[in-house]
C-alpha cells in the first residue's frame, strides 16, 4: 500500500476559524477517520475512495452529522447523489445498515474549506465505535469514479468535522485523511530564458515538459539536443532529462557579443523539434530585463500547496527572476506572517532570485478593494483590512479598515502597492496614493482589466502596468486556469532594472520601467523622442514636492516628461516568441494607429473569430459564450483554438463548414482560426447567446468586423489574416500630436497570433 500522505499544511499557521472550539485533543471524544486507498493519484483521473468515520465517545445524536470539507479552488468534479452512472457519484452507509442523508454544497462551509459534503443521521443515533462509510466515486452503479482536479497538490485533504450534539456546531477531528495528486505524462515541451541582457551578463535557461493541464511532468525520459542562434557560454550541446525530474535548469550562461538568442530544443534521437526559447536580446545598455510574478498565494490561505512549494515552483519550475507571496490578510495569523517573512529572507538570492515580503490587503470594494503590499525588507507590521477569519484579536488595533487608512498607515514604510481585480476589485477613485501605489495589475488568472488603468487617466493617475497570476494553485509564473472559475492564463511582468536586487526592482517600480504580458515572454521597448527636448522627472511632480527634473530628448516607458512640443515621435519594437498579429499605439483611451506586419494584399483564406469581455466588474463577471459559426459555400480545412485553456469545454468542428463552442471569458478573449476552401460567394454567419454577426467573406479587408454585445466590453469580432504570418519582430515609428490639456499617456498593446497580449507602462507627457 502507498505510504500515508504527511505533506499537509501546518494548521497552526492557517488562518481558519472553527466555531467556538479548536480540534479535540482527545481523539476518542469526537471520533476518528481513515481514508482508503492513500497514496498518489494522477490529475484528472477517475478514482474511488472510501472514508470511514468511527464515532467517538460523545456519540452522534439523532439529527447530528459529519461534514467532509474541501478547499474552494479545487476543480475536481462536483459531488452528486442522483445518478449512479455519472461521474462523482457518492454513497454512504452506517455500520447499522442505515443510510445517512447526503448533501453537497459548493459553498457550504467557511473559507477556505468551502466545498462541503454533509452526512446526516436521522431517526436514530450512533454510539461510540459505530461507523459511517462514505464512498467517493462509487462505481457499483456504473459511475467511472471520482474525477481528480487538474493541478498537482502534495496534500489533498478530506477534512472531517463532527456535529456530535446536533446543534450545528462542527468540530474538526485530529485525523487528516489525505492523498497526493501528481502530474500526468508529458504533452507539451516548454523552454524559457529572459528577454534582455547585456554582453557578459549571466542568465539561465529552463526546460520542462507539461502534462495536458500545465503541470510539469516527472514522467519524462529524453535526451535533448540544444541548438543556439549565437554562441552561449556554459550551455552544453546535449542534456539528459531523467524520469523523476520536473525540469532542467542551466545557470550562469552568458553571451559575449550583442545579438539575438533563440534556443531550439530537439529530441536527440528523433531530431524532432520539441520547443524553442527566446528571444533574448543581448544589448549594451543600462538595463537587463527580469521576469516576475509577484501575486499568488498558497494553501495556508485560500490556495493550494504550501508556501515552500510555492517559492520552489516559482524559481525551479516557472524559471522566474522575482516573486512574492500575497496571502489574504484576514486569513494571515501572526505565526504565518512571521513564517512568510522567514521564507522570503531565506529564498532571496540577489542576482539570481529575488523575493519580497508582502500580503494582499483584501478590503471590500466599498472601502477601496484589493491591494498588493510589498515591503523592501522583512519584519514590518502587517496592516490587515480586518480580522475576519482570525480568532486571535489581540492586534486588531493595527488594522487599516479602508484603503485611505491603509495608505496613511504605510506612508512612512519602505513599501509599494499594486491595485488589482480579484474576487473584489480595487476602487482607485476611492483611494490612491501615487507615492505607494505605482502600478495597476491589468491581467491575471481572473481575466483582463485594462479599465483599471484607463480609469485612472481622467483622475490624473500616473500608474505603470503589471500583470501577475493571482494564482491559487501553487504555480506562480505558470498558472493555468484548469477547469474552475478562472478563465485566463496568469500574467507576467518584465522589469527593466540595472540589477536583479530588491533595490533594483523597487527603483524600477517607482519609475514604472516595466511592462506586463498575459503569460508569454516577448521583448518590448517603447520610446518617445522630443524635437524640442523636455524635462524628465525623477518622481511624479504632482505627488512629490521634492521631485527634480533633467533635460532630455527621449524617454522610455513609464517616464513622466514635460515638453513644449506639440507632438512627439514614438518608437516601438516588439520581438516575440510567436508571430505578431498587431500592435495598437494608444494615447490614453484612443487608438492612434495599428501596426501590422502584413498588408491587405497579404490576406488569405484564414479567418479569426473572437469572443471577449465580461458581465461587469465584480465577482460574477464570467461571461458564458454559447454559439456556432457557419461558413456558407466554404469548407473548413484546418482549425486552431485560441486561449481554449479548459480542454473539457466545447470548441470543435461540426461537419465540414461549422464550428460550435461553449466557452467563458472574464475580461480576456478566446476564439479560433479557420483555414477555408472557399468561393467568392462564401458567407459567415455567427449565432451566439449574446448576439449574431454576418458577413460576406470576400468583402472582408484588413479591418475587424466588431459587434458590441453589452456587458463590460463584451464583443464578437471577426478578422481576416494571411494564410501564414512569419513576422515575430515588428517595429514602428509614429508621430503623435499631443493634447495641451492634461496628460498624454502614450502606451501600446501587442497581440500575438497565439492569443497572448502585452502592454507597456505609459509614458506620461504633458505641456
Amino acid at each position: 500500500m502507498p505510504a500515508k500522505n504527511t505533506n499537509i499544511v501546518d494548521s497552526s499557521l492557517v488562518g481558519e476559524v472553527w466555531p467556538a472550539a479548536a480540534p479535540a485533543e482527545d481523539p476518542v471524544l469526537y471520533g476518528q477517520a481513515a481514508l482508503s486507498p492513500e497514496g498518489a493519484f494522477e490529475v484528472r483521473s477517475y478514482q474511488t475512495f472510501t472514508l470511514k468515520y468511527t464515532v467517538g465517545r460523545f456519540g452522534l445524536d439523532d439529527n447530528g452529522s459529519i461534514r467532509v470539507v474541501f478547499r474552494f479552488f479545487g476543480d475536481w468534479g462536483g459531488l452528486q447523489m442522483d445518478d449512479p452512472k455519472a461521474p462523482n457519484y457518492v454513497t454512504a452507509i452506517t455500520s447499522l445498515g442505515t443510510k445517512p442523508s447526503l448533501n453537497f454544497q459548493r459553498v457550504g462551509h467557511s473559507r477556505p474549506w468551502m466545498k462541503a459534503l454533509t452526512a446526516g443521521i436521522s431517526g436514530g443515533y450512533l454510539s461510540e465505535g459505530d461507523t459511517i462509510t462514505i464512498t467517493f466515486g462509487d462505481t457499483s452503479g456504473g459511475s467511472p469514479g471520482f474525477k481528480m482536479q487538474t493541478f498537482v497538490e502534495s496534500g489533498f485533504e478530506f477534512k472531517v468535522l463532527v456535529d456530535a450534539c446536533a446543534v450545528g456546531h462542527y468540530v474538526p477531528i485530529l485525523d487528516k485523511p489525505a492523498i497526493s495528486i501528481v502530474p500526468g505524462p508529458p504533452a507539451e515541451w516548454r523552454a524559457a530564458v529572459s528577454t534582455l541582457r547585456r554582453p557578459g551578463e549571466t542568465f539561465q535557461l529552463g526546460v520542462k515538459a507539461e502534462d495536458d493541464w500545465g503541470n510539469p511532468s516527472d514522467q519524462v525520459e529524453a535526451k535533448l539536443r540544444l541548438e543556439t542562434s549565437v554562441p552561449v557560454e556554459n550551455l552544453p550541446a546535449t542534456a539528459t532529462f531523467d524520469k523523476g525530474r520536473k525540469s532542467l535548469l542551466f545557470e550562469k550562461l552568458s553571451i559575449a557579443e550583442e545579438g539575438e538568442l533563440r534556443i531550439k530544443i530537439f529530441d536527440a534521437d528523433s531530431d524532432v523539434l520539441l520547443c524553442e526559447a527566446g528571444p533574448l536580446i543581448i544589448e549594451d545598455g543600462p538595463y537587463g530585463g527580469y521576469w516576475g510574478d509577484l501575486h499568488g498565494q498558497s494553501g495556508e490561505t485560500i490556495g493550494i500547496t504550501n508556501s515552500r512549494e510555492y517559492f520552489d515552483f516559482a524559481r525551479d519550475l516557472a524559471f522566474l527572476d522575482v516573486t512574492s507571496h500575497q496571502a489574504n490578510d484576514f486569513q494571515v495569523n501572526n505565526a504565518f506572517w512571521e513564517f512568510l517573512n522567514e521564507l522570503t529572507a531565506a529564498y532571496n538570492n540577489e542576482g539570481r532570485f529575488v523575493t519580497f515580503p508582502g500580503y494582499e490587503w483584501s478590503g471590500n470594494t466599498s472601502v477601496g478593494g484589493d491591494r498588493n503590499i510589498y515591503f523592501r525588507e522583512e519584519g514590518r507590521q502587517i496592516r490587515r483590512s480586518s480580522h475576519a477569519l482570525l480568532p486571535d484579536q489581540s492586534d486588531i488595533h493595527t488594522d487599516a479598515n479602508d484603503a485611505r487608512v491603509l495608505f496613511d498607515a504605510l506612508k512612512d514604510e519602505d513599501c509599494l502597492a499594486y491595485a488589482h481585480v480579484g474576487g473584489r476589485y480595487a476602487d482607485i477613485e476611492f483611494a490612491h496614493d501615487p507615492k505607494i501605489e505605482t502600478a495597476m495589475e491589468i491581467h491575471s488568472a481572473w481575466g483582463t482589466f485594462e479599465w483599471l488603468l484607463t480609469d485612472g487617466f481622467p483622475l490624473g493617475h500616473r500608474s505603470g502596468v503589471v500583470c501577475n497570476s493571482d494564482g491559487h494553485k501553487g504555480r506562480p509564473g505558470a498558472s493555468y486556469p484548469g477547469a474552475s472559475m478562472f478563465g485566463a492564463y496568469g500574467g507576467l511582468t518584465c522589469f527593466y532594472t540595472e540589477e536583479l536586487s530588491r533595490d533594483g526592482i523597487f527603483d524600477c517600480l517607482r519609475k514604472r520601467h516595466h511592462y506586463g504580458t498575459t503569460g508569454n515572454r516577448l521583448h518590448l521597448t517603447v520610446d518617445a523622442e522630443f524635437r524640442g527636448g523636455g524635462k524628465l522627472f525623477d518622481l511624479d511632480p504632482k505627488a512629490f514636492d521634492d521631485a527634480t527634473s533633467s533635460d532630455v530628448t527621449s524617454a522610455m516607458m513609464g517616464d513622466i516628461v514635460q515638453t513644449d512640443d506639440t507632438g512627439v515621435t514614438l518608437k516601438v519594437m516588439a520581438n516575440s516568441p510567436t508571430p505578431i498579429e498587431r500592435i495598437e499605439i494608444r494615447n490614453g483611451m484612443e487608438v492612434v494607429k495599428t501596426l501590422r506586419g502584413y498588408s491587405e494584399a497579404d490576406l488569405g483564406n484564414r479567418y479569426r473569430v473572437i469572443w471577449s469581455g465580461a458581465e461587469y466588474r465584480g465577482r460574477g463577471r464570467n461571461t458564458s459564450w454559447v454559439g456556432d459559426a457557419t461558413f456558407k459555400n466554404a469548407k473548413i480545412t484546418r482549425m486552431e483554438k485560441i486561449n481554449a485553456w479548459n480542454h473539457e469545454r466545447l470548441l470543435e468542428i461540426d461537419g465540414d463548414n461549422r464550428v460550435k463552442w461553449d466557452a467563458i471569458t472574464t475580461g480576456n478573449y478566446g476564439g479560433f482560426d479557420v483555414w477555408l476552401d472557399t468561393s467568392k460567394s462564401a458567407e459567415l454567419n455567427i449565432e451566439t447567446n449574446h448576439g449574431s454577426l454576418k458577413c460576406e467573406l470576400a468583402k472582408m479587408g484588413i479591418e475587424d468586423i466588431v459587434l458590441d454585445c453589452g456587458g463590460l466590453e463584451r464583443r464578437l469580432r471577426i478578422l481576416r489574416l494571411p494564410e501564414e504570418n512569419p513576422r515575430r519582430e515588428l517595429t514602428g515609428e509614429i508621430k503623435i500630436n499631443l493634447s495641451a490639456s492634461g496628460d498624454n499617456p502614450l502606451w501600446v498593446c501587442v497581440t500575438t497570433e497565439d492569443g497572448f497580449q502585452a502592454w507597456s507602462s505609459p509614458i506620461f507627457i504633458f505641456n
